[in-house]
């Protein structure tokens, strides 16, 4: 029988069965198990092409060394509480596979939500579309929308070359089309078109609330896209509402994900703005995070 020692597993045991419980030993205490069997499952599929039923049918599969050297690297790498999107290089939102670097956010399920709504609201409109995303990141919004309404016409936005490069490649494996911009909203881009939907999720996590942040995303997603100053946490939302002026056609229809903590306080700076039927709505997890409006 089998030694769990790291150092025998690593010279001598080609189990996988052995490796996963060497993942569930060296790392419960930091995610707890049910997170760690998730973590093992996707390793497993990525490097080896396993579903986890065949392990289940087959406890006793090995592998070779060359296979079992990435589930190590991975197990250092979710030691030190590196996403294992990263590690794998891509995630699923909105049943769609996009690849995720560290120059992009990782999405999130409460942005499923804002992309549901979306879709809901406007897939019996008898025309086509013309959708802006603001901070497009990986481009999982834009790309979602663009997948589930094939008549828009979607536009995505970043101040970001890198993170554009990942949208554009998304879109590519998605097969859909996007029309890149890289702009910085902070610096009101002049553009010369008009839009009927506007939607962001911009960075909205104040620095006063970055100790409740996990060291997962800390520590490795951009702050960039995440983090705004104490003293103008709006920032992003004063710019995005003063383009959607000039910019949003009339009756259009503007969506944000917004801080929880900051609901009230982001509803106010929309009806300041005169828009219309200004909803503020919760995600599946009760928290305040997604403002729908109507350009007056």
């Amino acid at each position: 029988m089998f030694c769990l020692d790291v150092e025998k597993i690593i010279t001598l045991c080609m189990v996988v069965k052995e490796i996963k419980n060497l993942f569930h030993r060296e790392l419960d205490t930091l995610y707890g198990r049910e997170e760690v069997s998730h973590f093992f499952q996707l390793l497993i599929a990525h490097y080896l092409n396993l579903d986890r039923m065949v392990l289940a049918l087959d406890p006793n599969i090995t592998i070779t060394k060359q296979e079992e050297q990435p589930l190590f690297e991975a197990l250092q790498l979710l030691k030190q509480e590196y996403p294992i999107q990263y590690i794998i290089g891509y995630t699923h939102f909105y049943d769609l596979k996009f690849k995720v670097t560290p120059s992009v956010l990782i999405p999130r399920p409460e942005t499923e939500e804002l992309v549901r709504k979306i879709v809901e609201d406007v897939k019996e409109i008898n025309r086509p579309l013309r959708i802006l995303d603001i901070g497009t990141g990986s481009g999982c919004i834009a790309v979602s929308l663009a997948k589930n309404l094939p008549d828009a016409i979607v536009f995505a936005l970043d101040i970001s070359e890198e993170a554009l490069k990942i949208a554009a490649e998304n879109a590519l494996n998605n097969e859909v089309r996007l029309n890149i911009i890289q702009e910085s909203i902070l610096e009101l881009p002049d553009i010369a078109m008009m839009f009927d939907v506007i939607v962001s999720n911009p960075p909205y996590v104040r620095e006063l609330e970055k100790d409740t942040i996990k060291n997962n995303v800390k520590l490795n997603e951009p702050h960039i896209a995440l983090f705004v100053s104490d003293e103008d946490p709006l920032i992003f939302y004063k710019r995005i509402l003063d383009f959607s002026e000039k910019n949003l056609k009339k009756g259009g229809l503007i969506y944000v994900e917004i801080n929880q903590y900051l609901g009230k306080e982001t509803r106010q700076l929309f009806e300041s703005k005169f828009f219309l039927e200004i909803e503020l709505q919760k995600d599946f997890l009760e928290n305040y995070r997604i403002i729908k409006a109507v350009q007056p």
